[in-house]
């Protein structure tokens, strides 16, 4: 961002800032000797993490929350441009930013690398900062999710390298400039911004014709997804598929993980990083939050939570959990998010659920959005007993869910709760 010079910054405040990435962004603003203080409407584990570590939370906005000594306010683009905070901070003449902005004014001092694509993205970061970690790299990161290894999303590096999680939603991106850029896929998402697959390829292109000709674009080279995407571009494209190893263990199943770690060995190679230093810290690799996370078991079915909420990821994860324990009945808990995301990819959502043995679909998380399509999970349960599913019902509430999985859980089985809302609520009502 323009203009800003972080060294003059003293009190930067955040709103919404018990997002994933906001709260990493504060935490390192706080490393960087700033006051720090954000709001957000409920308190939870990263607001109560965040508090431990200085900064001044806020459980609700107000225009009170904007101290006299602010001088830079980070919003997040969730964020109403009403907001109460956000208004009495412009009329005060405070600067505002969005978290991307922001990020990009932090980031794109370093050495930047960062990590973008439909899905894997979040994985693929983690395993890289633990793969740069274990070399000695010292890195600066941010990842969208709580690293196991630390359970934490920032980690404070000393050296000139930056390791980033980077999200596509808006061309959000578009504010990093990396020197490394890996892309771990590219498919038709967030349906309610993008108009096409052709629309997102171009925002993933605008950020690939960043790259500098000595930087490097590490991709699935021969997706014919990507074929626009890396047309005329300067830097060195290497394919990650090259660095693909069979023989490498992993604790996180699934093809997709063992494509997350190709691609981190990838990166890793590029700047230096012996592959025996890699190979080790990938088989150390123990997940992140939310992705595939172990939470315990039920009448001996072992329980897991994914934040994954794209066809694809629901295909990949499931695929992951049959590899890591074959012959058991998968039980597949799902919450749709989002109506548009629902009704663009109504069939393919239909599809994927074909995947598992049983499926209980919650209702719909509207997120931003009004129902303006008529679509429900209740319609996509019908859709999915149309194909021959005979074992997919859609439930009225996640406690309706969590007494039926009671139920039908025996030892036999593994139970996944998959979603991006509010669907995590249901791994403490399995266990109550």
């Amino acid at each position: 961002m323009k203009g800003i010079d972080m060294q003059k910054i003293q009190h930067a405040h955040f709103i919404g800032v018990g997002g994933i990435g906001m709260s990493g962004l504060a935490r390192l603003f706080l490393h960087e000797g700033k006051k720090v203080s954000g709001s957000d409407r409920t308190p939870t584990i990263l607001t109560g993490m965040l508090t431990l570590e200085g900064v001044t939370f806020y459980g609700a906005h107000s225009s009170d929350n904007i101290a006299s000594d602010v001088d830079l306010v980070v919003y997040t683009e969730a964020m109403a441009q009403d907001n109460i905070e956000l208004e009495s901070a412009r009329e005060r003449g405070v600067v505002c930013i969005n978290y991307f902005e922001a990020l990009g004014l932090v980031a794109n001092q370093y050495y930047l690398i960062a990590i973008a694509g439909s899905h894997g993205k979040t994985t693929t970061t983690a395993m890289l900062i633990d793969i740069a970690e274990a070399a000695g790299f010292d890195p600066t990161a941010i990842v969208g999710s709580l690293r196991a290894s630390t359970k934490t999303n920032y980690r404070a590096g000393k050296s000139k390298y930056f390791i980033v999680e980077a999200c596509e939603y808006k061309r959000d991106f578009l504010t990093l400039e990396p020197d490394v850029l890996v892309i771990t896929n590219l498919e038709y998402e967030h349906v309610d911004y993008y108009k096409n697959l052709a629309d997102v390829q171009d925002a993933f292109r605008t950020l690939a014709l960043c790259v500098p000709a000595e930087g490097a674009i590490i991709c699935a080279a021969r997706d014919v997804n990507l074929a626009p995407v890396l047309a005329g571009v300067s830097a060195k494209v290497i394919d990650y598929h090259a660095y693909v190893d069979p023989l490498l263990t992993l604790q996180v199943p699934g093809m997709h993980n063992a494509l997350n770690s190709a691609a981190a060995r990838a990166a890793a190679d590029f700047i230096g990083v012996k592959d025996g230093v890699a190979r080790k810290a990938l088989s150390n690799f123990a997940g992140t939050w939310r992705r595939f996370e172990y939470k315990g078991e039920l009448r001996g079915a072992p329980v897991y939570d994914d934040y994954g909420h794209h066809p694809t990821e629901i295909r990949a994860t499931v695929r992951g959990a049959r590899e890591k324990y074959p012959g058991k009945r998968i039980l597949l808990a799902f919450q749709p998010h989002t109506y548009s995301r629902l009704h663009e990819l109504f069939e393919d959502f239909a599809e994927a659920l074909d995947e598992a043995d049983e499926v209980y679909l919650a209702p719909a998380y509207a997120a931003r959005e009004e129902n303006v399509y008529g679509t429900s999970s209740e319609k996509l349960a019908e859709r999915a007993r149309e194909r021959g599913h005979k074992k997919v019902i859609a439930y009225a509430s996640l406690e309706d869910i969590a007494e039926a999985l009671k139920v039908s859980t025996s030892g036999d089985s593994v139970i996944l709760i998959m979603g991006a809302g509010d669907i995590p609520k249901l791994t403490a009502q399995l266990f109550a």
